[in-house]
């Protein structure tokens, strides 16, 4: 895959790594002109800049090409040293165009005095004002926003009330949220014309895209919100179980803008967990589809979620007009639904407006180690995350942005709040993001922000279903709900000429993250290069001491409470006791939990390792499943993906390392023993030859939450039944 240096390698080198011969001695020519002809130390981060921003790897390239290239260019690149290998870089051209170079180079030498010095030198700077004195910071950002406030706040912060950890933002304000959601806005050059929402579905690849306009985005909003009117009373919980598909987004801005709540239900559980978010969430009704179109396949959903409920139930069909199941007495169709709003005047909905602090959506954890936490957004946490993706993703006014979800899932409310309130539109296929189709709605829709999971992007390149698809109008990546491989990274930046992956890592509690990436700074694969803006945290050791914040370390995150849009309250847990109680003081302030073990490396990047929940001991010595994972991922070409757990034989004992491991060709025969020695000399090399892997063990596939994420608890609990006599414990 990669020689000891970028210039070792050769024209022969080219050619194995897929061009021909002639275009492999044209492209060795032209990586020879950008690298110069000797060798230069410590020059590689200069060189894969030049050699990234040329074009010279174009994305129509092989994947080994671009392998080649890269991990040639820092084979020297010593990591603990110098830190992660940067991949892409900011420029003062292009940086000026982003949203918070414009705001630090307006607010920024009154709130730095001299230490301000431009947006790209003085980035951390103004991120750790931002965290010190978040209500001058948000009090600034507010106003890039659509957000427009029936009733002015007193203040953007009021931290008199001592059982709010959190403070109390923007107290006095009213507003409906939804309603902000639907305005034309002069300052985002959003008028009634502007495109809302385009949207395809499966199967329809080769159809033009449909699209809504704002104003029939607004008036169909009213039409339902109306509706909803007819059925429902003020404040009353109304939840959504369906794909994230243009109508449910109308549904959802609807619930709000007539002065009720959203439930968030993905469409995924079976009906057993529909009933426990139902009757947490005090639920008087669920809007649902017939069925869950997949290419094919018709799945089920009408039927399961009245197995879940026998609150009245609206049914939205998958296809065509009418619903293709027999309903019960009490539910209704779309159709039906719809006419129950009268016909005067449709559309002229007046909306409810509500304090800020009113609930409007009701999200649930993912519920991996019992009852699902029901945590309420109210509507600052939509305010919160619009201005994290403003400032981090640089979503602007213009952008076409793409994130496959759902809206039973924090990302869902977190992309539709992210497009309107920065004057973007929101990108929906209807249909499975696996397939050739999605990556075609991608390209033929212009997309030009394409959010992503790890686990999707690795199925992409493995399965190489989006090869000669062209992906170059996209300027910004986004990756969230897991830990993302360096090499799958690699292959996501370079279907896009290099564009930057924008990592997130927060919580549907926080209705944002913590810890991302920023065009102000150089962005390595795989990492975190900043707290998010108004965002403080400290690192602290197993005693609860925090280590200083220049020194490179590993450890549990302790957040700074005056978090803004993340609960002040839970439904169904002690809001306290989940998040404040047991946590360490620091400078009189009483950090919020997390639960994220996380890594500070040498230069400042952030590598999350797991939740604290997901460590092990080694011999002694402890580290995370995720840090393990990401050797032994890339330890074997046939290798997919890697879980690594730990259990102990019936007697107790130390603690032995287990990795399964999910081949990427099902039907090749994988042995064992082999893949152990493989991943036992990763290890050695890569982490410490003090861990030692016990044994490994191939499936098929790994269990999963609907959020997809890894249940390492299940598989420490099979493993345990499985191998309680096993002969190496």
């Amino acid at each position: 895959m990669a020689k000891g240096s970028v210039w070792e390698i050769g024209v022969e080198d080219v050619v194995a790594a897929g061009l021909k011969a002639d275009e492999a001695v044209a492209f060795h020519e032209g990586l020879r002109r950008l690298v110069g002809e000797e060798p230069r130390e410590g020059a590689e981060a200069e060189v894969w800049r030049a050699v990234a921003e040329s074009g010279l790897l174009l994305p129509a390239h092989p994947h080994p090409l671009h392998q080649l290239v890269y991990y040639s260019v820092y084979a020297t690149w010593d990591q603990s040293a110098r830190g992660p290998p940067p991949y892409w870089f900011p420029s003062p051209i292009n940086s000026k165009h982003t949203n918070l170079w414009k705001l630090m180079e307006h607010h920024g030498p009154k709130l730095l005095g001299s230490s301000y010095h431009d947006p790209l030198m003085s980035f951390s700077l103004f991120q750790k004002f931002s965290a010190h004195r978040p209500e001058v910071y948000w009090s600034a950002v507010i106003k890039e926003l659509s957000v427009v406030f029936h009733e002015a706040p007193k203040s953007v912060l009021d931290t008199s009330e001592n059982s709010k950890n959190g403070g109390a933002w923007f107290p006095g304000a009213v507003l409906n949220i939804a309603e902000c959601c639907l305005l034309p806005m002069e300052s985002q050059k959003r008028t009634d014309e502007s495109v809302a929402i385009l949207w395809r579905n499966e199967g329809s690849d080769d159809s033009s895209i449909n699209y809504l306009s704002l104003k029939e985005l607004r008036n169909q909003v009213m039409l339902v919100a109306r509706a909803i009117d007819k059925i429902f009373m003020k404040g009353d919980a109304i939840a959504i179980d369906m794909p994230m598909t243009c109508t449910a987004v109308i549904i959802y801005l609807a619930i709000i803008l007539a002065g009720c709540v959203v439930v968030s239900i993905a469409d995924s559980f079976a009906a057993n967990e529909i009933a426990k978010r139902m009757e947490v969430a005090k639920a008087k009704g669920i809007f649902t589809q017939d069925f869950i179109l997949r290419g094919d396949k018709k799945i089920p959903l009408y039927s399961r979620v009245i197995k879940g409920t026998s609150c009245v139930v609206i049914v939205v069909p998958a296809h065509g007009n009418d619903v293709g199941v027999l309903l019960r007495s009490h539910d209704l169709s779309w159709k039906d639904f719809i006419s129950s709003a009268g016909s005067l005047p449709r559309h002229n909905y007046p909306p409810v407006y509500q304090s800020a602090d009113s609930v409007t959506n009701i999200l649930f954890s993912s519920g991996t180690t019992g009852e699902p936490k029901a945590i309420p957004w109210t509507q600052i946490s939509p305010i919160r995350c619009a201005a994290d993706s403003w400032a981090h993703i640089d979503i602007q006014a213009g952008d076409i942005c793409c994130w496959p979800t759902n809206l039973g899932w924090v990302m869902g409310p977190i992309i539709l709040y992210s497009c309107f309130l920065n004057g973007a539109t929101l990108a929906l296929y209807h249909g499975s993001p696996l397939g050739r189709g999605f990556g075609k709605f991608v390209q033929d829709a212009s997309v030009t922000m394409l959010g992503t999971v790890p686990s999707l992007v690795k199925y992409w390149k493995s399965s190489k279903c989006m090869e000669e698809l062209d992906w170059t109008k996209i300027r910004i990546f986004g990756s969230t709900g897991e830990a993302s491989d360096i090499d799958d990274d690699l292959w996501l930046s370079s279907r896009a000429s290099y564009r930057p992956i924008i990592e997130c890592c927060g919580g549907t509690e926080l209705a944002s993250s913590y810890i991302q990436g920023s065009l102000l700074q150089p962005q390595a694969f795989a990492t975190f290069s900043t707290p998010s803006m108004s965002t403080g945290f400290i690192i602290f050791d197993e005693q609860g001491i925090p280590y200083p914040d220049d020194q490179p370390c590993v450890g549990e995150v302790g957040l700074f409470p005056l978090y803004m849009g993340s609960t002040d309250r839970l439904l169904n847990a002690n809001h306290k006791k989940v998040y404040f109680d047991g946590m360490p003081t620091y400078k009189g302030m009483n950090l919020r939990r997390h639960g994220d073990i996380i890594q500070r490396t040498v230069g400042n990047y952030y590598i999350v390792h797991g939740r604290v929940d997901d460590t092990m001991n080694l011999g002694g010595i402890k580290t995370s499943s995720v840090e393990i994972e990401r050797v032994c991922n890339r330890a074997d070409e046939n290798v997919l993906e890697t879980a690594a757990v730990t259990i102990t034989s019936n007697t107790g004992g130390p603690e032995r390392l287990v990795v399964l491991v999910v081949p990427k060709n099902q039907s090749a025969k994988c042995d064992p023993e082999f893949l152990r020695t493989k991943f036992q000399k990763a290890i050695q090399n890569y982490l410490n030859p003090l861990f030692k892997v016990s044994f490994v063990k191939v499936v098929p596939e790994f269990p999963r939450t609907a959020s997809n994420k890894l249940l390492r608890r299940v598989l420490r609990d099979q493993l345990k039944q499985e191998y309680r006599t096993y002969s190496r414990l």
